[in-house]
């Protein structure tokens, strides 16, 4: 069984930082892409950003220029630096990776229990 164990989220103030982390664990044969989506209560699920295994990225229009996305393949991690944040940031931010958990199984999506990121002064 794969898990996705994230961290840093909490709360920073309008034009602050944060960096979220997020690592594959378990029973794993190879990961693919990885990346981030968000959640305010009552909308849907949004992309932020994903990375290919070979590092390609592709963001959200409203966190360009402001997030960046990055991986260590080694650690099966995958980072999401947030800069010049802003209050409509304001979400559950879920990790999700699409991991193969044996060799010669199928390829499943997984998500993180999801981790808090609260913008405001």
């Amino acid at each position: 069984q794969v898990q996705l164990v994230e961290s840093g989220g909490g709360l920073v103030q309008p034009g602050g930082a944060l960096r979220l982390s997020c690592a594959a664990a378990g029973s794993i044969f190879s990961v693919n892409a990885m990346g981030w989506y968000r959640q305010v209560p009552g909308n849907q699920r949004e992309l932020v950003a994903t990375i290919t295994s070979g590092g390609n990225t592709n963001y959200a229009d409203s966190v360009k220029g402001r997030f960046t996305i990055s991986r260590d393949n080694a650690k099966n991690t995958v980072y999401l630096q947030m800069n010049s944040l802003k209050a409509e940031d304001t979400a559950v931010y879920y990790c999700h990776a699409f991991a193969f958990p044996a060799r010669g199984s199928s390829q499943r999506l997984y998500w993180g229990q999801g981790t808090q990121v609260t913008v405001s002064s």
